[in-house]
């Protein structure tokens, strides 16, 4: 770990960042996150591959790596599967940003009949990001009962960090159409598109690019493990640079395969320049969060 805490600082160092913003991490309640474990160990049907989580560890020493590698700010994503639990990961999300003060207030949703009512209450609460995973929750984001929560996140300007492209395996509602239709109707959500949108990368740039508030998240993209499976086209490198201000850090930690580092090595190996990483990894998220 010693080493790695010195390259993440080599990276931080020679870009002049007084930090990371790191907009996709996940903490969760200690028995859903046990489940989401052994999902992985087990090689799950979504992942079908090896996946050993390279951060296992309690609570309190997860906080204690992220903030040792500078990360001034992280998420506590997390999301339901099934009616019924939106309301409960918010009440913990809830505690838990209270008594971490580095981590933005997250939240998320399902679409249920209360929807609207515990998203609005979670807003009145300091919600700073939302999280919508369309694959695990096998939901259609157009869904009528979600009307009342895209658009007050909408109307909020509060960010949902949504897991909506088709990787690694897709689902009914992923990939570029339905959230599509979402954002047809509400143009000014400020939404994260998980992942970069892999695998359909070159959809989701040219949802960035129709909409001003959409942006993308690098989280596992760019990574050897990614690249082997769902490669970013070098075609569309182009493309990724002139929207250098919307792409934001994201790394899953700590349900990731690799260290931690290796999602900046891989940013730095894009060769987009330095003022590109600096946007992506703080300025952006910084700028957006208002932190």
């Amino acid at each position: 770990m010693g080493d790695e805490h010195d390259d993440v600082a080599r990276f931080r160092q020679r870009l002049g960042l007084p930090g990371l913003i790191d907009v996709h991490t996940h903490f969760m309640p200690e028995r859903v996150l046990r489940k989401v474990w052994a999902y992985f160990d087990s090689a799950g049907p979504l992942t079908g591959l090896e996946w050993p989580i390279a951060y296992r560890h309690e609570e309190a020493e997860r906080l204690a790596v992220l903030r040792s590698f500078g990360v001034l700010r992280f998420t506590s994503m997390l999301y339901p599967h099934k009616p019924g639990m939106a309301a409960w990961l918010n009440d913990w999300a809830a505690g838990f940003a209270a008594r971490t003060p580095d981590c933005l207030h997250t939240a998320t949703f399902f679409p249920e009949p209360d929807a609207g009512r515990y998203v609005r209450e979670a807003v009145e609460a300091g919600a700073r990001v939302f999280k919508a995973h369309l694959q695990v929750g096998a939901y259609d984001p157009n869904d009528p009962l979600l009307d009342p929560v895209w658009g007050l996140l909408a109307e909020a300007g509060i960010p949902v960090v949504t897991h909506c492209g088709s990787g690694p395996a897709p689902g009914k509602h992923t990939g570029p159409g339905p959230i599509g239709r979402v954002l047809a109707r509400h143009p000014r959500l400020r939404l994260i598109v998980a992942h970069m949108g892999m695998p359909e990368y070159a959809d989701f740039l040219t949802l960035a690019e129709t909409y001003p508030e959409v942006r993308l998240d690098t989280t596992m993209a760019f990574t050897d493990f990614v690249e082997e499976l769902s490669p970013f086209p070098a075609s569309e490198r182009g493309r990724l640079a002139a929207l250098g201000d919307r792409i934001l850090l994201g790394t899953d930690f700590p349900n990731i395969p690799y260290p931690y580092v290796h999602q900046l090595h891989a940013l730095e190996g894009l060769g987009l320049g330095d003022d590109w990483l600096r946007a992506v990894c703080h300025d952006n998220a910084k700028a957006l969060f208002g932190v």
